[in-house]
């Protein structure tokens, strides 16, 4: 494989050669701040200008392309660098934007080198971004937008980012994705990720599951799935979340498979010195590690713990009262080593082995030993508990086995979410949710069905890579990344709200209705097509309705202009029906308006009712937290199928959810990051009426105002006079 090298330091800096490089798994990326420029190191050569780096990546890749068309972009990309003005600058995107109105891509129907050129003297440019997010260029933004999404490009970004932080952090070890992990072979490296069996997995589980997965990629190595099924009473049948890509390298084990082992090893360490058994009360046993005082017991004979244990193993009456304790410390500062629980005794059942066991070991003491045994090089655990990270060393020291490295990385927690698995189960038993795959919730089952994609959420794992950094998130930037990766792939289809449909009669269309044949996106043609009903009877949303001016031009989407000619109100002022003319050789440019509408429903030609399904959670109690709205849609959403993406034209994305119990079919409204849907960003609706403002009632002693009662300033100025704002 080739090498490009280059110094995160270089401005501006040369995404487009990081960005291919990474597309097409020909280059590795080799960070080196001494490096003044990229260099490409290919088949025994040096290839330094950028431009020729971009060109023998696309080679070496199988990128083909029109080389005529392929320099003009590339001589657009080199003149994009040095101009200044900032005409000239719209100028070229304005090009740009009409060149890919009806493309995809630049040149052809896949990336090229010319795409990736481009793309990245646009990003490395803070002025044309700028002048981007004037959302002035929707089919430059879109085709922008598409290719940073890709997620060869957020890992390339990733590693550029970790490459910037790796100098601060250089004394930490792995502190980034380019450090990798410590002692790291490749081919070797096993990591594994243990989700309980006592909850479905949710957003926070999602990250250290997708970082275990990475490194056991990045490194040719395998992921091991493991349930901890050491507690009968916890235990319950949990569907793996599908949160993982790919199949390769990954298994699927659990803590019963060795329990035979594990118990042999309870022996030995009981037979060394190491444990002991304890019959303390619980409460009191607490209160003794916090004050650190050791236990009646911690000295008790070997002969007596042995037959403690041993009763403990045959689940009788007196084998109830007693555990074993690991004999670590008394009164260490890290509460963690105070003698903790290693194995107890349960008489239920276990899901598994039935009623062969009566003594199951703590995940203290299983998942080390485990780890171990397995085979799995690096743990890799929230920072969280780093404090009990001498106690997983210690019990693999204890029954003399190799010891595992463990890694920390930062808990993920999202702001106006929770995450505690005993409170989300509150929430299905009380019935405040329909269950664990509730869009409300934060479960990955729950967000999947909202219409988060396992590659978005993928990406915005990476992108927050193994930071040691405790922050709490807001959920825009994920939803803005999924809607980044649903957009050129979601049908478009038009819906109106059943409540607020407002009759229209179209002078000049087809007295009898007309199907025609649409794309489904007109950005994307192999998404298909749509039949698209044309009639002198259609239908609007009442807030558009509202909007029409007398006489005004309006463009019907997918049709043409029309003219509003009449309009009626009834007495609360809503609009009761329309009356349009035709004028098809209006230009579509020239109007404010772009009206989605549908065709009145015949008998031969029925539209399909649909639920539109909100979620936005203000409160976690809140009474009302989901909200529904009866609409009908054009009849081509009869063909989706359960999980399919769509776009219903100026109302958003929405996710397919099957058929409700009430026969209506039902759609879940996919948040787009913007402010306007997240409860903490969203804007008060309308003003709050002014309240009269009174001092609370306090205990404090009163001090008269140091100013008097409204003394007017007694200031020469020649600014204008403003009566007070607090004048009766």
């Amino acid at each position: 494989m080739a090498t490009l090298t280059l110094s995160s330091k270089l401005a501006p800096f040369p995404f487009a050669v990081i960005a291919i490089a990474a597309y097409t798994q020909k280059a590795e990326l080799v960070f080196d701040d001494a490096a003044t420029g990229p260099v490409l190191e290919l088949n025994g050569s040096q290839i330094t200008a950028e431009q020729d780096i971009v060109h023998a990546l696309a080679k070496e890749g199988g990128l083909s392309e029109d080389s005529a068309k392929a320099a003009s972009f590339f001589a657009l990309a080199k003149n994009l660098n040095t101009v200044t003005v900032v005409s000239e600058v719209i100028t070229a995107l304005d090009s740009l934007d009409d060149h890919l109105a009806y493309r995809t891509f630049l040149i052809g129907h896949a990336v090229t080198a010319s795409d990736w050129m481009l793309w990245g003297t646009i990003k490395g440019s803070i002025k044309i971004v700028g002048l981007l997010k004037n959302n002035k260029h929707a089919h430059l933004n879109r085709w922008f937008s598409h290719l940073e999404s890709l997620e060869s490009t957020q890992t390339a970004l990733t590693a550029l980012i970790s490459a910037k932080a790796s100098k601060a952090r250089s004394n930490k070890v792995a502190a980034g994705f380019a450090l990798g992990l410590e002692g790291a072979k490749m081919g070797e490296v096993v990591t594994r990720f243990p989700p309980e069996p006592s909850g479905y997995l949710h957003i926070g589980h999602a990250k250290a599951a997708m970082l275990n997965q990475y490194f056991a990629q990045m490194y040719n190595g395998k992921l091991i799935i493991r349930f901890d099924d050491t507690n009968p009473s916890k235990e319950r049948d949990t569907i793996l979340e599908t949160c993982y890509v790919g199949n390769q390298g990954r298994y699927y084990h659990s803590h019963v498979d060795y329990f035979a082992t594990l118990y042999d090893y309870a022996l030995k360490v009981i037979k060394e010195g190491k444990a002991y058994t304890d019959d303390t009360e619980q409460a009191q046993m607490r209160t003794e590690r916090f004050d650190g005082i050791a236990s009646k017991h911690r000295d008790d004979s070997v002969e007596d713990n042995l037959k403690h244990f041993a009763e403990m193993t045959a689940g009788s009456e007196e084998g109830l009262r007693w555990c074993l304790r690991a004999k670590m410390s008394v009164d260490d500062p890290n509460k963690a080593l105070r003698d903790p629980v290693i194995y107890r005794c349960n008489t239920l059942p276990h899901h598994r082995t039935g009623d062969k066991w009566k003594v199951y070991p703590t995940y203290d003491f299983a998942c080390p030993i485990v780890d171990s045994i397995e085979g799995v090089t690096h743990a890799l655990r929230t920072n969280e508990y780093r404090d009990r990270n001498p106690q997983y060393w210690w019990m693999t020291d204890a029954v003399g086995i190799r010891k595992v490295k463990i890694w920390d990385f930062s808990r993920l927690n999202f702001i106006y979410t929770l995450l505690s698995k005993r409170k989300l189960h509150d929430f299905v038993n009380r019935g405040i949710v329909r269950g664990w795959d509730d869009p409300r919730f934060p479960t990955v089952r729950g967000i999947r069905r909202r219409g988060l994609t396992i590659e978005a959420l993928h990406q915005f794992m990476l992108m927050q890579g193994p930071s040691q950094a405790i922050v709490s998130l807001e959920w825009d930037s994920i939803w803005a990344m999924n809607k980044k990766v649903i957009d050129p792939i979601a049908p478009r289809h038009w819906a109106i709200i059943e409540a607020d449909r407002v009759p229209v009669t179209v002078k000049g269309a087809p007295t009898t209705p007309e199907v025609k044949n649409l794309p489904k996106h007109k950005k994307n043609p192999e998404i298909g097509e749509k039949k698209t009903v044309y009639s002198s009877n259609i239908l609007v949303d009442q807030e558009d309705a509202l909007s029409f001016e007398d006489q005004e031009e309006v463009t019907l989407m997918d049709w043409g202009n029309a003219i509003v000619r009449s309009k009626t109100l009834d007495a609360s002022g809503k609009v009761t029906s329309i009356e349009m003319e035709l004028h098809l050789e209006g230009d579509f440019k020239k109007t404010k308006k772009k009206i989605t509408w549908l065709a009145q429903p015949t008998d031969a030609l029925p539209l399909i009712p649909k639920l539109e399904e909100g979620d936005d959670v203000v409160e976690f109690t809140a009474p009302v937290s989901e909200f529904r709205e009866s609409a009908l849609a054009d009849a081509n959403v009869k063909d989706l199928k359960k999980g399919d993406y769509l776009q219903f034209e100026r109302k958003g994305y929405f996710i397919f959810d099957g058929e409700g119990g009430d026969g209506k079919i039902e759609f879940i409204r996919i948040p787009d990051g913007k402010a306007a849907g997240l409860a903490s960003k969203a804007g008060v609706a309308a003003a709050a009426t002014p309240k009269e403002i009174t001092t609370p009632a306090s205990k404090m002693y009163s001090v008269d105002s140091i100013y008097g009662d409204q003394v007017p300033p007694d200031v020469d100025t020649k600014m204008y006079k403003v009566e007070s704002i607090y004048k009766n």
